[in-house]
């Protein structure tokens, strides 16, 4: 084991705290964001206050462990819901899997807690005619006696890519190939090297790109494409949304599962709609579990 490893110095006797504190170091050296290592930490920490603290790490058996759940399901003042708790185990599982693969324990006490799923509730789609409604009342937009392409441009794009609304606010000019020869796309990049494999370049609509170069001569972006803060862009929505006369959150993410949903109904290969969303083979189950509960498969 290297000397320069974050796990270098524990023991099986070091206590939990050490432990959770040279594991920080090693999640940001992974390229982790902090966001993700925030809700890691706060997850492993309230084991900590379960567990007492002398307790060497060596001690830490499978039934602490199952009893610590218990109590945060059960027993814990501040309710935990169930896709909560299912992360807070991913957590430990993560946290003892790497005290166990760097040698610091030579029994992983979390293997055998079983792990939870979680499924969320059945997120919300449009309608053809609801869609057909938004891109329209964005489109009028573009005719006014002041044009503005800007909402026409924001929702054709999320509808036919899928993109999230992260993954939307970090595209930029340099991202598009207008004059690829298999027609135009966007490449979707991520800064963290963690976030490499979500990586991918997307079909764009031939019909969106006259809007594109409107909304590039009105507004004259030289980085980001859209250098609006989230908020703003989530308003943006919203006014479409109310325009069109919907009576649902016109949003980024009813916006990502109706395209993901008309992909599917199309009869796209499932294992590209899964690449085109950019998600992983675990995380495209309970998609698409959902997707077929939306298509009345289910």
């Amino acid at each position: 084991m290297s000397t320069s490893s974050p796990s270098a110095h524990l023991t099986s006797k070091t206590t939990l705290l050490p432990a959770i504190n040279a594991w920080e170091i090693y999640l940001y050296d992974q390229g982790r964001s902090p966001n993700t290592v925030k809700a890691f930490l706060s997850d492993v920490r309230l084991l900590a206050q379960f567990i007492a603290p002398d307790r060497n790490l060596e001690s830490i058996t499978t039934e602490d462990l199952n009893n610590f759940f218990h109590w945060m399901e059960n027993e814990r003042a501040v309710p935990c819901s169930p896709k909560t708790l299912a992360r807070r185990i991913t957590s430990t599982k993560s946290f003892f899997r790497w005290l166990n693969q760097y040698g610091v324990l030579l029994i992983d006490p979390a293997e055998k807690v079983l792990q939870r799923s979680a499924i969320s509730p059945l997120p919300q789609v449009l309608t053809e005619n609801e869609y057909q409604a938004a891109l329209l009342a964005a489109d009028r937009h573009r005719r006014g006696g002041k044009p503005d392409a800007r909402p026409y441009t924001l929702l054709n794009l999320l509808l036919t890519t899928g993109v999230k609304k992260s993954e939307c606010l970090g595209i930029h000019i340099n991202h598009f190939d207008l004059d690829s020869k298999n027609g135009p796309i966007v490449f979707i990049r991520y800064a963290s090297p963690a976030n490499r494999y979500k990586e991918r370049k997307l079909e764009l609509d031939e019909d969106w790109i006259p809007a594109y170069r409107e909304y590039m001569d009105q507004y004259k972006p030289v980085d980001q494409l859209f250098p609006w803060s989230p908020r703003r862009l989530e308003y943006l929505l919203e006014d479409i949304g109310e325009e069109a006369g919907l009576d649902k959150h016109l949003s980024f993410d009813i916006c990502r599962w109706t395209s993901a949903l008309r992909d599917y109904q199309s009869g796209i290969d499932q294992d590209k709609i899964r690449q085109k969303l950019g998600v992983s083979k675990i995380q495209w189950r309970e998609i698409h579990q959902k997707l077929r509960q939306l298509n009345g498969e289910l």
